[in-house]
């Protein structure tokens, strides 16, 4: 039950859900909703409101210090020997066994979220997104570099407008996510993997709040290359073994950046500390395996993986989307957990966004949109007609409700490689005016 107060009366162990007359997006304080650990985050609500909302089924009621038992939220800023920043906001740590076990077979459920708009509507609101995304991660790698701090108030507010988006529809920030230039890889990777992170995780039903800590995690995942010399990121020869071992170095070096950046939970920090483990225990920097990488280490392992082998890098070629969603599933249970795995492919559509296809009548095209109730059936803009010859103007449609010439259903028959026509699949992203 929601109870508002002052925050004079505020004590530890009580659960915020509001801040009243202030937006959250304002205050140092990650997503409304958290837990008190200590009187400096007392201190520094009584700088930003005079009342707040306590939900007393999560936290203390303001006449009792009994914790309600089933609402204890176990956190692993309670948990770790190492102090946190006292204004960090703390979340719930959400059990990956609980997210495998709602997706496994024979579990149904009904999706948490509905398309708002449609791809066009929602694009420039998109671009906009992306747009301040971008200079924000430039900004931030710039100061990590310099030895400032990340300023986290300007990275939770593009990561809410990106997840706004996302939960409105996903398509259109991911038709964006094809724009690459490997000139630019480290800083759009992170964006791209931050845009992927949040697609899945809205796929995998989490809530607002939860999309907003994923996201602040996977914009930031990779902060500490900052700290790693550009020869050996862009090396285009296979590193040394000390080589490598300083590339690894890029984990602990972003999880103690993280840890010591004010407003960052260190659920989020999760997928720093984990994206490059894998299921079997193959991976690093601790070698964890199994469910013990939890959920956004999951899920920050998957979309880093499946952004790099999708990329132009200086030494390799990226592979296409459906040859890389194959190669992936390959190694469930080797690198990723199978679910998951199989998750991730359901989230990005049998055939994803920017894959080059053929129909049953010939023509070929470029899928623009998925279809998240008939996967089979995506949007496509056909660039060739049935004999292969272009088409004067890319034309759109959806194979949902579009029928041949001889009135048939419109199916794809094959997916082609982009250099079987010399097809770039960005050149018919719908990126608006």
């Amino acid at each position: 039950m929601k109870k508002k107060i002052s925050v004079h009366d505020l004590q530890q162990g009580m659960y915020v859900s509001e801040m009243v007359g202030r937006e959250w997006r304002e205050t140092p304080f990650l997503f409304q909703g958290f837990e008190i650990h200590s009187d400096d985050q007392i201190q520094e609500l009584q700088q930003y409101c005079q009342e707040v909302y306590i939900d007393t089924e999560q936290g203390y009621d303001i006449r009792s210090k009994v914790r309600p038992m089933a609402a204890t939220i176990i956190t692993k800023s309670s948990l770790q020997t190492k102090p946190r920043s006292p204004a960090i906001a703390t979340a719930k740590v959400i059990d990956i066994k609980e997210i495998v076990k709602k997706f496994s077979p024979g579990h149904r459920h009904v999706p948490r979220y509905q398309d708002l708009t449609v791809l066009e509507e929602e694009i420039g609101y998109a671009k906009e997104a992306v747009a301040h995304t971008r200079e924000t991660v430039y900004d931030i790698m710039s100061d990590v570099r310099l030895g400032r701090s990340v300023n986290t108030s300007v990275a939770k507010k593009v990561v809410a407008d990106m997840v706004d988006s996302v939960i409105r529809n996903p398509d259109a920030l991911m038709c964006l996510n094809q724009l690459k230039n490997k000139d630019e890889y480290t800083a759009l990777h992170s964006l791209r993997v931050c845009v992927l992170a949040l697609a899945f995780g809205r796929h995998l039903d989490l809530t607002p709040e939860e999309l907003n800590v994923l996201g602040i995690g996977a914009l930031l995942h990779d902060i500490g290359k900052m700290k790693v010399p550009n020869e050996i990121i862009n090396k285009p020869e296979k590193l040394t073994d000390k080589e490598f071992e300083l590339m690894k170095s890029h984990v602990p070096c972003g999880v103690a950046i993280l840890e010591n950046t004010h407003g960052i939970p260190d659920t989020a920090i999760d997928v720093a500390r984990f994206h490059h483990e894998r299921y079997a225990g193959s991976g690093y920097a601790m070698g964890m395996k199994g469910e013990d990488i939890g959920l956004f280490g999951s899920i920050g392992a998957i979309v880093d993986c499946y952004d790099a082998i999708t990329s132009d890098r200086s030494y390799h070629t990226a592979m296409s989307a459906h040859e890389a969603l194959n190669k992936m599933y390959s190694w469930r249970g080797k690198d990723f957990q199978p679910v998951m795995i199989e998750q991730f492919i359901q989230c990005m559509g049998i055939y994803p966004i920017g894959s080059v296809v053929e129909l049953n009548n010939g023509s070929v095209g470029v899928v623009i949109s998925i279809n998240r109730k008939r996967r089979l059936k995506p949007k496509v803009a056909l660039v060739l007609k049935p004999d292969k010859t272009p088409l004067p103007a890319a034309k759109v449609i959806d194979l949902m409700t579009h029928p041949d010439i001889r009135d048939r259903d419109m199916e794809i028959r094959r997916v082609l490689s982009p250099a079987d026509f010399k097809i770039n699949p960005t050149d018919y992203i719908p990126l608006g005016a």
